[in-house]
């Protein structure tokens, strides 16, 4: 596993720039949030690596009345104890709800004390299965191919399109707010390759972003795993990109 970190913040050091015209708030020197919509937040967490600097990688939160859903983790237990202590003194809302994209550090590495905290999690049943065989903390709940959730006035959507950073990658689609949260598989406009790819399958890789493609028409905004938000050109370079590997 330790390699395998590695290797992926290797694959990720480009990503620093971060979307510009939304409101910041900083919440620790290490962990931020950028309001995208009245309810959707996105958090962005920096890990310490030694030789590569601070690498960031990005999450999501979205608020209904008085409760948050959290899509991804900061990188660890206590940059994600940072973030739901933020969440719950400073915003006054109750946590219901986690969904990792993927089984990857920056995805889930603080799953555990979410675990711990009795919240519902979900997660694609390939991802508890990598999770469970890496000796990792795994989700409760587990899906196979899509899962719509009811959250207040919102409908969450997940959906697994097929291979690409890591085999068991998902997209979250929240339709009333038209917010894609594409985690790793989707690059920011700056990348200029896949990055790590090695827990992944780069022959799916262009056949799983086409699928994104064809499945969302109407986006507003496309969260990637790290960088700068953007559009549904975060999608068509992704997909550029995957022909060039």
């Amino acid at each position: 596993m330790k390699r395998t970190l590695i290797f992926i913040i290797i694959g990720f050091i480009q990503f620093y720039g971060y979307s510009q015209g939304f409101d910041t708030i900083k919440v620790t020197k290490d962990i931020e949030l950028i309001k995208i919509s009245p309810s959707a937040y996105v958090h962005i967490s920096y890990k310490d690596v030694p030789s590569y600097g601070r690498v960031p990688a990005n999450g999501m939160i979205l608020i209904n009345n008085n409760e948050a859903f959290i899509f991804d983790t900061p990188w660890t237990d206590s940059l994600t104890n940072d973030l739901l202590q933020w969440i719950k003194n400073k915003m006054q809302l109750k946590i219901v709800g986690f969904i990792p994209n993927d089984w990857h550090w920056d995805s889930m590495g603080g799953l555990k004390l979410i675990n711990d905290l009795g919240v519902p999690t979900y997660a694609n049943e390939m991802t508890k299965e990598l999770a469970q065989k890496k000796g990792l903390p795994v989700p409760k709940n587990g899906f196979i191919d899509s899962l719509a959730l009811k959250f207040g006035k919102f409908d969450i959507c997940c959906y697994y399109f097929g291979a690409a950073h890591t085999i068991d990658n998902i997209v979250v689609w929240i339709p009333s707010e038209k917010i894609l949260f594409a985690d790793c598989m989707i690059k920011e406009l700056k990348a200029k390759d896949l990055g790590f790819t090695g827990d992944g399958d780069v022959n799916s890789y262009g056949i799983t972003v086409k699928r994104v493609m064809d499945k969302f028409k109407s986006i507003k905004y496309v969260v990637p795993g790290h960088g700068d938000i953007g559009g549904k050109d975060l999608i068509e370079h992704t997909l550029e990109l995957t022909k060039k590997k």
